[in-house]
């Protein structure tokens, strides 16, 4: 790519800005600790449950420090944004705390609690069918109708130094816990704006640390990038159970970022994350969605060598419907 058409990428300055806009609004998330994942592993397990962040989700972070740039005069115009759930809570909570209106379109499979979330927040739904209907080019139309701002799921640069407060928290919480090293960082992905944001914020206290992206299998366009050092798409929009993690390519912001601060990615099967749901519903005692416990399916099925390493790991999200969240504990 010629250097004159490389996106703008966010820096270290950029999350330090970011937590102290947080600095209030999103929940410092703990870094919990089990000798049972420990035990399994053989590793030093550090858990980052952001599925008690605001809105059940990281989201919130990037959102918030998002809609907190928009100017006051704008903001009576509101925001726009397209997203499966988690990204439409995170808009829909940071666009009412700021007092804004939100339009957020959402597939009309999304899961029902993350839509009726969404209203509950105060923010218009316009359903889609993501099989046929391009959300971006109605999210678009939209915007343009109302001269609202449109607030993108992973592709910008204060979104991505929102979700980069996880990497910062890490690394100071390691700290704090005696960890001289992260040595890796397992999280979800799906637009990358989460895995860059985390690599960034953490490699400011741990700069060795390796940061592997997770998705579910046959959904891994940003590892395959990452692996061919070119865009790669996923063939399909539907066919996981991790509804969060289906974005066809990656941004073009996050996989400059990532080709810099990534380790290479991993993907799991829509089993291994509904084990990992069993898991940490039945030893740390939380509730995770399939997308937000993809980290964790790549940790229990030894998808990494972690061994005698610490390694941590994200737990992104929370909204799962209860329906499908009793099938998964059932088996």
């Amino acid at each position: 790519m010629d250097a004159a058409a490389l996106p703008t990428l966010p820096t270290a300055a950029d999350v330090e800005e970011a937590a102290r806009r947080l600095a209030g609004q999103a929940v410092v998330t703990p870094l919990l600790r089990h000798a049972e994942l420990d035990r399994l592993t053989g590793a030093t397990v550090l858990v980052k449950p952001e599925v008690l962040q605001v809105t059940g989700s990281f989201k919130f972070r990037g959102a918030f420090n998002r809609l907190s740039r928009i100017p006051a005069a704008e903001r009576a115009r509101g925001v726009v944004a397209w997203s499966s759930g988690n990204h439409a809570q995170g808009v829909a909570e940071a666009a009412r705390r700021l007092g804004m209106p939100a339009t957020i379109v959402m597939p009309a499979d999304a899961p029902a609690r993350k839509i009726a979330n969404t209203r509950a927040l105060g923010a218009a739904v316009v359903l889609y069918d993501r099989a046929t209907e391009s959300r971006e080019e109605i999210g678009g139309r939209i915007a343009a109708e109302r001269g609202a701002t449109i607030v993108p799921p992973f592709d910008d640069v204060h979104i991505i130094a929102g979700q980069g407060t996880v990497g910062l928290e890490i690394g100071r919480q390691a700290r704090e816990l005696g960890v001289a090293a992260v040595d890796h960082c397992l999280v979800c992905c799906s637009g990358g704006g989460l895995a860059t944001g985390t690599a960034l914020g953490l490699h400011l206290s741990h700069p060795g640390a390796r940061v592997h992206t997770v998705e579910p299998a046959g959904f891994d366009d940003f590892a395959r990038s990452l692996a061919s050092g070119r865009k790669e798409r996923n063939d399909r929009s539907t066919g996981s159970a991790c509804d969060a993690l289906m974005v066809q390519t990656p941004g073009d912001i996050t996989l400059a970022l990532a080709r810099r601060e990534l380790a290479p990615g991993l993907a799991v099967s829509d089993d291994e994350a509904f084990a990992a749901m069993r898991f940490a519903f039945d030893h740390l005692k939380l509730v995770v969605e399939p997308g937000g416990a993809v980290a964790l399916a790549a940790l229990l099925s030894g998808r990494l060598p972690v061994a005698g390493r610490t390694v941590a790991v994200v737990l992104s999200g929370g909204n799962v419907d209860s329906a499908l969240f009793a099938r998964v504990l059932a088996g």
